[in-house]
C-alpha cells in the first residue's frame, strides 16, 4: 500500500485583524514539507485546488512543478484538479511537464469540485455541473491516450487533428484517478472507465463507505477490467504527534477551519465532542500518536482493501514546526509499521 500526505495550503487568520497570514510564507513552508516527505520515504504527495482567502493554493501544478525540482522519488499528484472548471488540454500539458521534470512522477486526480468558487471565476455555469465534468473527463482521457486528438462535445469547441505536447514519460500516459466524495454515480463512472478511485472520507464513520467501495469493485470487474490493476485510495484528515498536548491543542486549528467552511454551508459550530469522536477507532479523523494512526490505517486496509492512503495534514494551518514533526513521524514510524504489518 502506498502512503502519502495531502494538503490544500490552509491559511490561519489573525484574530486581531481578521486577515489570513501571508500566502508567500505558506507556499515556502509547503515546499519544505514536500521535500521532507520525500526524504522520509513517503510514496505520494497530493495538493488540492481552491479559490478562497483561506487557502494559499489555487494552482497545484505550479507548486508541484517547483517540488519536482527538489524531490527525488515521491509521486506528485493533484488532489484534486477541479476538472469541470479547467481546460483539459492545459491540465494535460501542465502535468506532462511536471512528469518530464520529475522523471515520471506526476499524477492527476480529477473531481467535480465540492467547492464551487472556480465556476463563476472561470466563467462556467453551475447548471452544467455534471455535463462539464463528463465532457472534460472524456477529453482528458482522449488526450492522455492520443498525441493527435480528434474530439467533439457540446460545451467546448471541437478538436480536429490537434497535437497536444509535451507527452508524458510513459508513452504519453499519465496516471489519472477519479476523486469522489461519496456519490454512487461518481463511483460507477470510475469503475466503468477502469480508473483508480480515491475516496474522500472526512466525516462520519469510514465503515459507512464500505458499500460504495464494494460497488466500485463489483462494477470494475463487471465492465471487464483486470482486478489486478484495480487501485483504491482514501484521503482523510490527519495529523500526527506523540505529544498528547499537541494533539489536544490541534483541536483549535481544526475547529477554526471547519467552522470557516461550515459557515457557508449551514453547519453548526464544530465541537470537541466531534473531534474526539472522529479520533476514535471508528471515526474518520486520523489524528493522534503514531500507534493510533497506524492502527487506523491498517483498519482501513482491512475494511476496503485500499492500495493507497493519503493523510490530509494541514487542516487549520498548524505551525510549520508541528507540520514537519508530523510528516517526520508519519514517514519514520507509521509508514514502516504499516508496511511491516502488510508484508
Amino acid at each position: 500500500m502506498e502512503l502519502g500526505i495531502g494538503m490544500f495550503g490552509d491559511l490561519s487568520f489573525d484574530p486581531a485583524t481578521g486577515k489570513p497570514r501571508e500566502a508567500k510564507l505558506k507556499l515556502q513552508e509547503i515546499l519544505e514539507q514536500i521535500k521532507l516527505a520525500d526524504e522520509v520515504g513517503l510514496d505520494v504527495f497530493g495538493l488540492g485546488e481552491h479559490h478562497r482567502p483561506d487557502y494559499a493554493v489555487s494552482s497545484p501544478e505550479i507548486v508541484l512543478a517547483a517540488a519536482a525540482s527538489i524531490t527525488k522519488n515521491i509521486k506528485l499528484a493533484s488532489t484534486v484538479t477541479v476538472l469541470s472548471s479547467a481546460e483539459p488540454v492545459k491540465v494535460y500539458q501542465d502535468f506532462s511537464t511536471i512528469d518530464l521534470i520529475s522523471n515520471g512522477r506526476a499524477e492527476i486526480a480529477v473531481g467535480r469540485g465540492s467547492f464551487i468558487e472556480s465556476f463563476p471565476l472561470f466563467g462556467y455555469n453551475l447548471k452544467d455541473y455534471n455535463q462539464l465534468f463528463e465532457e472534460k473527463l472524456d477529453l482528458l482521457l482522449n488526450i492522455n491516450n492520443n498525441e493527435v486528438v480528434n474530439w467533439k462535445g457540446s460545451l467546448r469547441a471541437p478538436l480536429i487533428n490537434q497535437t497536444v505536447l509535451p507527452r508524458a514519460t510513459n508513452n504519453g500516459k499519465l496516471p489519472i484517478w477519479i476523486a469522489v466524495g461519496g456519490t454512487p454515480e461518481s463511483v460507477l463512472r470510475a469503475a466503468k472507465l477502469g480508473l483508480p478511485l480515491v475516496l474522500a472520507i472526512i466525516g462520519g464513520r469510514p465503515e459507512q463507505f464500505q458499500p460504495l467501495v464494494e460497488y466500485y469493485k463489483d462494477e470494475y470487474v463487471r465492465h471487464g477490467h483486470d482486478v489486478n490493476e484495480m487501485q483504491i485510495g482514501i484521503h482523510s484528515h490527519s495529523f500526527v504527534s506523540n505529544d498528547k498536548t499537541v494533539i489536544d491543542d490541534y483541536y483549535l486549528n481544526y475547529a477554526s477551519q471547519m467552522d470557516r467552511v461550515g459557515s457557508s454551508r449551514g453547519w453548526p459550530p464544530y465541537t470537541k465532542m466531534q473531534y474526539n469522536g472522529g479520533r476514535s477507532k471508528d471515526g474518520a479523523l486520523f489524528i493522534g500518536n503514531a500507534a493510533e494512526v497506524t492502527d487506523k490505517i491498517l483498519y482501513m486496509h482491512e475494511l476496503f482493501g485500499i492500495t493507497r492512503f493519503i493523510g490530509h495534514m494541514d487542516v487549520g494551518d498548524p505551525s510549520h514546526a508541528n507540520m514537519m514533526k508530523s510528516i517526520d513521524v508519519f514517514g519514520k514510524e507509521i509508514a514502516p509499521a504499516v508496511r511491516k504489518a502488510l508484508h
